[in-house]
């Protein structure tokens, strides 16, 4: 599933630089996660990186936008076929 970002966002600016699909962008308040260029970091690292270096732990699975680690996989080789 995709990731994305709760009301707990302090904006503290330090995952969006860590998105390796570019799919966090800063929102109206908070920061989002297009689920459509989330992977969880499938094909680039072992874990999501926004997860990892979110100080205060607002970033948890979308539950609207599950996805296996297929999925995921055939997300990424869509994204990056296009770069």
């Amino acid at each position: 599933m995709a990731l994305m970002i709760t009301d707990e966002c302090i904006n503290c600016d330090v995952c969006e630089p860590e998105c390796p699909n570019g799919a966090i962008s800063q929102g109206d308040e908070i920061y989002i996660i297009d689920p459509n260029k989330c992977t969880e970091c499938v094909g680039h690292f072992d874990e999501p990186q926004c997860q990892q270096v979110c100080p205060v732990d607002c970033i948890p699975f979308n539950p609207d936008h599950p996805e296996s680690k297929e999925d995921l996989m055939e997300k990424f080789l869509k994204l990056t076929a296009d770069k």
